[in-house]
């Protein structure tokens, strides 16, 4: 019997960080649910006995259901038939033992049927289900969603809808147009409110993923005569009322599972969900956040499952001799995989945290006013999520289709056959730096924190900290590089032009995300020698990117940019 947590040390190795018991006891208001629910815990290690449990069923179910149905799911794909979308027969199935087992809404309160998990755990339970099946861990991990309507529906709307994803029932997020894909702020969706004040809604919605869902979250233009993002609002809308069809579905390269959706809205009755106009500044962009964490763990869980694949076909697969993993060229291969696959991994898993910390104060404040430092912690907390979300996302989603890469290369010929699973892993790994943003929207929302120093600043929190003397060589190649980045940033600084910046983005986010994924490894490694190795392989090849980046940038003049414009 497959358990996709308990096979995976990796994975308790982080759900055990220091910072989990502060999270914990802020997330459980120092245990007072366990004088109302019998399956609230009584103190942290109660707590975190729970995860474990919890955790170790989504592995049972994800090992020996979902993974052994991921093949049948690919195959037959989504449908679509009378204005509906229809899931794959297996699909049916892994939501079923999914919802049988209690694993929807895990991070909602209590009192609304969840188990009020904080992210950490839940994200945890994303990345191993996105091991077992790509494509299904979209339609499961839409639960997500209901984190926004819990943020700022009201307490009906909460009352009314979150209990229903906590029993199972899917959501959407419906934002992108045919002519509003990144560009949120050109939605066009029509919401009309009705003299006796209801909202109904008309357009047409595309590449809505699990978009024939039970709830959807939906921007929609409210103020007429608007064009901007100002004119925008959240919505909710009830399948159950009627009034959206779907249109049709994608048929797309990968993640066949997940019904990618083309809607359209036809006087669809819905309510508004907060304020009206803050729909895009600020709903979606929490629920974008949320998103994008989701799909790092969702990255992270295929670059799991694409190591795993390339480590046991080298290590059976003879050519003259000898298995091929004891070849150098493939041996550094996968180790190079399996470096990428636990930097993200750590940078998830610290990104996860900090949100953790900042939500927590955020729910707390409802119920009664922050001390100045709780404040002050939950101001600083939310700025390093912010730093390390889009970090986690863009690099995380690159190293993934790296390692799905890897992963067909590793098994030559065959990986090119749909005999073997890479050839479905490298399908469905290449949306993740796609979708919730491209790598490089990610870069943008990154720059600032590379222009502010919040990355410099954090990195210099890693460096303080003291490490085994055994670490002490990749310390300092950590501390050179350092420099050299901050010296890297400078130079662009100092051209003192926006254009010039954003053109060398990506270059100054991909060494601040070199630098703070290798104190990262080195910190894992402080506490368990088994992330040495891949401290060491990340640390060696950040060593090369980082200078690489640098003297393209100090190499590099404004003039030539024009060369980088074609006609």
């Amino acid at each position: 019997m497959a358990n996709f947590f308990t096979d995976n040390p990796d994975l308790k190795h982080h759900l055990n960080h220091p910072l989990m018991r502060k999270i914990v006891e802020l997330k459980e208001r120092n245990y007072s649910d366990a004088d109302l629910y019998d399956y609230a815990p009584l103190n942290f290690e109660d707590a975190m006995d729970n995860y474990n449990r919890v955790l170790e069923i989504v592995g049972d179910i994800c090992g020996n259901i979902i993974a052994e149905n991921a093949e049948a799911v690919d195959h037959q794909g989504a449908s679509c038939s009378d204005g509906r979308a229809h899931y794959a027969d297996a699909t049916v199935l892994n939501l079923k033992a999914c919802r049988q087992a209690g694993l929807m809404g895990m991070s909602m309160p209590r009192r609304f049927g969840g188990l009020n998990f904080p992210i950490t755990p839940y994200i945890m339970a994303a990345d191993i289900v996105s091991r077992a099946d790509t494509g299904f861990e979209n339609l499961w991990g839409l639960q997500d969603c209901a984190e926004t309507l819990y943020e700022f529906g009201d307490e009906d709307q909460k009352a009314r809808f979150i209990p229903r994803v906590c029993q199972g029932e899917t959501m959407s997020m419906d934002l992108t147009e045919p002519d509003a894909g990144s560009d949120l702020q050109s939605v066009m969706l029509k919401a009309s409110q009705k003299e006796d004040g209801t909202w109904v809604l008309n357009g047409v919605k595309r590449f809505i993923t699990n978009g024939d869902s039970d709830i959807h979250l939906v921007l929609a233009r409210s103020e007429e005569g608007t064009k901007d993002g100002r004119g925008l609002s959240m919505f909710i809308y009830d399948k159950r009322n009627g009034g959206v069809t779907v249109r049709r579905i994608e048929n797309k390269m990968g993640i066949k599972g997940s019904p990618t959706c083309e809607l359209v809205y036809k006087n669809a009755p819905a309510e508004l969900c907060g304020s009206r106009r803050l729909g895009l500044i600020k709903y979606v962009m929490a629920l974008m956040n949320g998103a994008r964490l989701g799909i790092a763990a969702q990255s992270v869980g295929v670059s799991e499952l694409a190591f795993r694949e390339a480590l046991a076909y080298a290590r059976d697969r003879k050519q003259f001799g000898k298995a091929i993993i004891e070849f150098p060229a493939v041996a550094e291969m996968i180790s190079v995989m399996k470096a990428k696959l636990d930097a993200s991994r750590s940078l998830l898993y610290e990104c996860s945290r900090f949100v953790d910390m900042y939500k927590a104060y955020e729910d707390i404040a409802k119920e009664r006013s922050l001390t100045p430092d709780e404040r002050k912690e939950m101001k600083y907390y939310s700025k390093l999520a912010d730093a390390l979300t889009p970090m986690a996302k863009g690099m995380g989603s690159e190293y993934c289709n790296q390692n799905a890469y890897d992963c067909i290369q590793v098994h030559g010929g065959s990986g090119f056959m749909k005999d073997y699973a890479c050839e479905r892993i490298y399908r469905d790994a290449r949306i993740t730096s796609i979708y919730e943003g491209t790598t490089q929207l990610q870069v943008v929302a990154a720059i600032r924190h590379v222009t502010t120093g919040t990355y410099k600043a954090l990195i210099d929190t890693y460096a303080a900290i003291e490490y085994r003397p055994e670490l002490a060589s990749l310390k300092a190649v950590l501390e050179a590089l350092t420099d050299t980045y901050v010296k890297a940033v400078e130079a662009v600084a100092a051209v003192n032009d926006t254009t010039y910046t954003d053109f060398m983005a990506r270059r100054m986010v991909e060494m601040a995300g070199n630098i703070v994924m290798g104190y990262l490894l080195l910190q894992d490694a402080n506490t368990d020698d088994t992330f040495t190795k891949s401290a060491t392989v990340y640390i060696k090849m950040a060593q090369a990117e980082v200078t690489k980046h640098a003297e393209f940038i100090h190499s590099f003049t404004p003039e030539q940019l024009a060369c980088y414009k074609q006609a």
